[in-house]
């Protein structure tokens, strides 16, 4: 089969190669690919800025259907069409294995990183990681599932939303606005984007269509200005940060109110020094957040077949596996809302 592999350490270093179709052992299951979101870690590890343990098939977002069972699995049958959490290897004996929270153990290798992913035909994973397609939720939706579940993972368990908080969300892509419509569904009273100057061409139009009560180009306009004005001088409830930008998330903790919440998402490139006496003396509840575990991969389905939660607008630009190339380059630009690959 066909797989986009990187094949080393470094810049690029990516490319098409046949390899052997996986099979799946004991309480495995193996999955036709079927769509594959390109995310900001694939970009990152194409430009060897994320760690990846080469050689591995890159690719993680995607959807599929179970074409064959490995020994012991049960409740799941050939044809079911299916995503997958992506803690595929595990210790199983650490405490957070063992307390359900195996998204933070220590030897976690996941799909597309640690160990090889889905930009291929075929991908197997343990039984125990996945969750089944609603019948009116295509395969190329479907792949949002877990870019969603990082933002409800964040959101919903660590941070939560009150009825009528003030939000500001720190980015405009496609969690960004994924997150936006989750803080709505949950009563968020008012939700603000902000973005750069690429963003204004497509995902402000898509942030506003979803419900944005604004979109703030920070490269244009004071960000934290516009937040105060419209809070009156006290600030927003919370501030969900999605850009990973140093200076978004110093911006963020200056527009946050007094015992606010900052959720943090975003991966910067580096260390980010932070005002840590203002954040004390204003009582910051700061949650930092980083991958999703089985109930925000349920509440995600969950939003999506109740129309909570919306997609359309985030599949219009699907490529083959063979233009790859032309496929990330357009993610890489970033005016488009979200770039999928269908093997």
């Amino acid at each position: 089969m066909k797989a986009l592999v990187k094949y080393e350490l470094g810049i690029g270093k990516m490319e098409l190669r046949d390899v052997p179709v996986p099979v799946p052992e004991y309480g495995e299951v193996l999955i036709k690919v079927r769509a594959v979101g390109i995310c900001g870690t694939d970009l990152k590890i194409y430009n060897n800025t994320f760690t990846s343990n080469p050689p591995v098939i890159v690719g993680h977002e995607f959807s599929g259907e179970i074409v064959e069972l490995g020994q012991g699995v049960k409740g799941w049958e050939t044809g079911d069409r299916v995503v997958s959490e992506l803690h595929a290897r595990t210790c199983g004996m650490c405490r957070f294995c063992l307390t359900g929270n195996k998204l933070l153990c220590h030897e976690k290798r996941s799909p597309g990183i640690g160990i090889d992913g889905a930009f291929t035909e075929f991908i197997k994973v343990p039984a125990s990681l996945l969750h089944r397609i609603p019948d009116q939720i295509s395969f190329e939706e479907a792949a949002l599932i877990e870019p969603m579940a990082i933002a409800a993972h964040g959101i919903l368990e660590k941070t939560g939303i009150k009825p009528e908080d003030f939000i500001v969300i720190l980015g405009c892509g496609p969690i960004a606005i994924l997150a936006l419509q989750i803080a709505k569904a949950e009563g968020a009273s008012k939700v603000i984007l902000t973005g750069i100057d690429s963003d204004v061409k497509k995902r402000f139009d898509v942030a506003r269509n979803f419900g944005a009560d604004a979109t703030i180009n920070v490269m244009q306009n004071d960000p934290v200005a516009f937040v105060m004005k419209e809070t009156k001088g006290i600030g927003a409830d919370v501030v969900i940060d999605l850009s990973g930008s140093g200076a978004a998330i110093i911006q963020g903790f200056n527009m946050l109110r007094k015992d606010g919440r900052f959720c943090a998402m975003g991966l910067p490139h580096g260390d980010i020094s932070l005002p840590w006496s203002k954040l004390t003396s204003n009582s910051a509840n700061i949650f930092f957040s980083f991958s999703s575990g089985y109930n925000s991969w349920e509440n995600s389905l969950s939003m999506i077949n109740n129309k909570k939660v919306k997609l359309n607008g985030f599949t219009e630009n699907i490529f083959p596996l063979g233009r790859w190339e032309e496929a990330f380059n357009l993610a890489r630009v970033g005016e488009v809302l979200k770039v999928i690959i269908k093997p």
